[in-house]
Order: C-alpha cells, then sequence, then structure tokens
C-alpha cells in the first residue's frame, strides 16, 4: 500500500512517499509564510507531480499533520496561529484532486503521538502524552492506541494553558500561555538568538526548564502518562536540556506523587508526524 505522508509545519513542510512501513520516498522544505497554503499546497503538488513521474508513485492513501487546530470530525482547518489564510482553506479538497484519493488528516501534536506510539520512543508506553516543542508548542495522547482528542478536538492542547499568570501577550491573545513562554519563535523574539544557540547556554537552560516543567507538570499530574516524548526542533538538544529538565520535574511534581517522570526525546527525530501520517492514513481504510 502506497501513502502520501504531510507535515505542515511553521517553520518547514514535509512530505514522504510510504511502501508499506517503509519510507521510500521524503522532501522537506522552508515555509514560505509569506505564501500561505496556496504557495504550501503548490509545492506539495510539485513534489508529488514528480514522485509520480520519475518515480512511479502513485499514493493509495494520503495522511497529512497540520500545525494548528484541526476540527478532526469535520476534517477541517480551523487556523494556523504561526502562518496566515489557513482558515477555511480546502486542502483536503485540493490534495483529492490532486491523488485521487480522500486524505485523513488531524493536528501534528496528534499524529506526531502516534508516529511515536508505534514506531518510536513511544512504543510500549500506554498512556503516552507527546510534545512537539519547536515553532509552537502542542499536545497529544495516545490511549489504547488510539489519538485521544476530546469532546471537540482541541485535547491535549497545553500550548495555550497558562503557566505564568498576567505574562507576556501570546499570539492567542491570552497572557503567560505555555507556548509564549517556551517555543522556538517566542525565544528567539525574546532573546534576539535562535532557539538552538540558547540552549548552548547551561544558565539559560536551567532558567528555561523551570517554565518548562510547569506545563508538563500539568500533563502529568492530570494524565499520568506511562512516558512522555518530546519532538520538534528544541528536543534535538538532547541531553542538555532533558537531564536539568527531568531534575526539575522532580522537584516540582508533589511529593507524594507517584507519577512517572519519564521524559525522552522523540526517536524518529523529525519524522515523527510523517510515520503518525501513516498510521493515521491506515486507520480511515
Amino acid at each position: 500500500m502506497k501513502t502520501l505522508a504531510i507535515d505542515v509545519g511553521g517553520t518547514k513542510f514535509s512530505v514522504a512517499g510510504f511502501d508499506g512501513d517503509l519510507m521510500a520516498l521524503r522532501e522537506s522544505r522552508a515555509t514560505d509564510r509569506e505564501g500561505g497554503p496556496e504557495w504550501l499546497y503548490s509545492q506539495i503538488s510539485l513534489i508529488y507531480r514528480d514522485w509520480r513521474e520519475k518515480q512511479g508513485f502513485s499514493a493509495e492513501r494520503v495522511g497529512v499533520g497540520f500545525g494548528g487546530p484541526v476540527d478532526f470530525d469535520r476534517q477541517t482547518i480551523t487556523l494556523s496561529t504561526h502562518v496566515g489564510g489557513w482558515q477555511g482553506f480546502p486542502l483536503l479538497d485540493r490534495l483529492d484532486e490532486l491523488c485521487g484519493v480522500r486524505p485523513v488528516m488531524d493536528n501534528d501534536a496528534n499524529v506526531g503521538a502516534l508516529g511515536e506510539y508505534y514506531f518510536g520512543a513511544g512504543r510500549g508506553a500506554d498512556p503516552l502524552f507527546y510534545m512537539t516543542l519547536s515553532t509552537g508548542i502542542g499536545g497529544g495522547i495516545v490511549w489504547q492506541g488510539t489519538a485521544y482528542r476530546g469532546a471537540d478536538s482541541y485535547g491535549g492542547e497545553l500550548g495555550h494553558l497558562t503557566i505564568r499568570p498576567g505574562g507576556p501577550e501570546c499570539l492567542c491573545g491570552a497572557r503567560g500561555c505555555y507556548e509564549r513562554m517556551c517555543c522556538g519563535l517566542w525565544l528567539e523574539r525574546d532573546y534576539g538568538k535562535p532557539a538552538k544557540e540558547l540552549l548552548q547556554d547551561e544558565e539559560f537552560v536551567r532558567e528555561y526548564v523551570v517554565n518548562l516543567a510547569l506545563g508538563l507538570k500539568a500533563a502529568i499530574m492530570i494524565l499520568n502518562p506511562a512516558r512522555i516524548v518530546i519532538g520538534g526542533g528544541i528536543a534535538k538538544a538532547g541531553e542538555k536540556l532533558f537531564l536539568p529538565l527531568r531534575t526539575e520535574l522532580r522537584r516540582q511534581i508533589t511529593s507524594w506523587s507517584r507519577a512517572r517522570i519519564e521524559v525522552v526525546p522523540a526517536g524518529l527525530g523529525d519524522d515523527s508526524v510523517l510515520y503518525g501520517a501513516l498510521v493515521l492514513a491506515g486507520e480511515t481504510k
């Protein structure tokens, strides 16, 4: 079974062609925020047509992880908080015309959670909480092998939990959001350096993990996950980030709690959402 997997992010987008569970083709490009959804769709179309003509790849299933809120039941994009123009954009209709098969779509954090649960660092952990920590922050929950989305597809949206009441204003309009305090977009705006560079500074990391742990503490105390997997660009800092983060979590977690503090980086790196899109597409067939 041939599957086209698409990861639409605020900083970059990636496309993969799977033959069964084997990733046979892959391409990733920077997102042109000014170009918006029309530009991004045109790029996906060019990549897919090229694969079809030169590689003989023809999708039988299509899965999409989108970097923003998605109404899963209606299969529509709510919005992107980082790139304008996505609200109401008929991405699935356009992909259906391109590939001749109806795609299935979900929020990229939910999709990344599925990828890590079935193929990555989340294997054997149920329930699993997955957090993407990159341009923004998103959360996904997998319970008994299925993404938990809540009543209205907003389950797991940890990025807009308030961790600093009265803090700086977030793009969502609230103040002190987890995303506002910890994501890559705001770290660069606040400190004038990319997150990758900031995380080389041990003193910065010691201060940063205090806020990072506040959000994860909420996930641990509410969900009691067997494991937390963190993906996205910031997680690539590795143990420079994860060692102090685990230490800070142990300090913050209520002393009587025996909840697990098993926090690990994504096993699939940049491909968590692509593998999750493979799983998502397979669930609908």
